[in-house]
């Protein structure tokens, strides 16, 4: 690897994945095929919770929320993966190396605040349905949603500025993005305390969260088993089964990368792990949360009559 000063280098090198070159072309198509149907599967319930009256409730709005951070989520990494596709070993500038890192922090963060509410969301609408409405006011949810935001771009600049302030003797990043464990292997310095300070507050997040949204469901789950008909213990489960689904999703594959134990992965994994957080998690989530919503399939059908009619015209 190249030697630098112990400062800033003036660009990093992205390894990406080592596939053969036939695979790279291919691997390129279906990495841009999902980003793309990830994006306009995100922006379409963004815009349908927006013009739909029928979807405008606090779980709505939140999907809404969480839509359009996945959007961010998605794009913070996967254009430095087609770059890898179609250039080995490309070069990323440090500025833009360290704001990527930033971002994927600050918006994985901020996802994993926004999830714990959404649960918040289901117990107090499952659990306290007559005080639901006044709990989940408008300026509640709003207020909710900002904190999220507020509490994962906060705790980003912890790992972003002690990374940013490291001296670093090597270049190559072994990975398709500028992330903590491979930027920390180029350091000159011993990085065990940054480690274990990025351990404790990756962890404290994730662990707090993880905890609450156990919590909120633990409840659910005790009230949904007093319902009196099977029919609406159902019901009750399947307003909260999407969720419970992308929490394992996200929350599993992040545990193993970033409060794991240092060394306890083969070389390579992070990356395959990474995808799951980074592509498949923001690709499944609309699926997970529309494909078996019915009240979502018929606000669809709603809009594709609103604009059949304006079509047509007068």
């Amino acid at each position: 690897m190249d030697r630098l000063n112990h400062t800033w280098p003036q660009s990093f090198i992205l390894t990406g994945f080592g596939a053969p070159g036939p695979v790279r072309p291919l691997a390129f198509l279906a990495t841009l095929s999902v980003y793309v149907l990830t994006l306009a599967s995100n922006s379409f319930i963004i815009v349908l919770v927006q013009v739909d009256a029928g979807l405008s409730t606090p779980m709505y709005f939140f999907l809404g929320v969480l839509s359009f951070l996945e959007v961010w989520y998605v794009s913070a990494t996967v254009p430095t993966l087609l770059l890898t596709w179609l250039r080995r070993c490309p070069p990323i500038p440090a500025a833009g190396c360290f704001l990527q890192l930033y971002a994927l922090h600050s918006l994985g963060m901020t996802e994993c605040s926004l999830l714990a509410v959404m649960a918040l969301d289901r117990h107090l609408a499952i659990c306290r349905p007559l005080h639901y409405p006044a709990l989940m006011s408008r300026k509640a949810q709003l207020g909710l949603a900002g904190a999220a935001w507020v509490a994962g771009f906060s705790a980003a600049l912890v790992p972003a500025g002690l990374m940013a302030a490291l001296p670093f003797c090597r270049k190559q990043v072994a990975h398709y993005f500028c992330d903590l464990a491979p930027l920390m292997r180029l350091a000159c310095v011993d990085t065990g305390w940054h480690a274990r300070v990025h351990r404790v507050v990756i962890g404290m997040i994730n662990t707090c969260n993880f905890v609450l949204i156990l919590g909120l469901y633990g409840g659910v789950l005790r009230a949904v088993l007093k319902l009196p008909s099977a029919a609406s213990r159902a019901k009750a489960f399947s307003t909260c089964t999407s969720h419970v689904t992308v929490v394992a999703l996200f929350f599993g594959s992040a545990f193993v990368v970033y409060v794991g134990l240092p060394g306890s992965q083969a070389e390579g994994t992070d990356k395959c792990i990474a995808l799951v957080y980074t592509l498949l998690t923001p690709f499944l989530n609309p699926i997970i949360y529309t494909l078996r919503n019915k009240e979502v399939k018929v606000a669809v059908r709603r809009v594709i009559r609103k604009i059949r009619a304006i079509l047509k015209g007068p």
